[in-house]
């Protein structure tokens, strides 16, 4: 599920880096026992200018389909180059 939710996100917003994590082992016990929890952090000249919220929603509307079907809570860290917090893998 973490590469169908990088891939579709890659597709759709062109990021200069992208890593989806699976934080479903945070959530043991949970209903699903933490199965579709992932944390996006995501660097994209496609957020340039935009608000949070704005941000948050390309990303759902990249992966919409698959909330409630494989993605059960997703955290969205949306940032655009430049930006304090950037996210920049090594």
């Amino acid at each position: 599920m973490a590469e169908t939710i990088r891939r579709r996100i890659a597709t759709a917003l062109q990021p200069e880096s992208i890593e989806v994590i699976d934080e479903g082992h945070l959530h043991a016990g949970h209903a699903g026992e933490g199965q579709g929890h992932f944390r996006v952090r995501i660097t994209s000249t496609a957020f340039a200018g935009l608000p949070s919220l704005k941000r948050h929603r390309q990303v759902y509307d990249a992966v919409g389909d698959l909330m409630g079907h494989g993605i059960h809570a997703l955290a969205i860290e949306a940032t655009a180059p430049g930006e304090q917090g950037a996210h920049n893998p090594a």
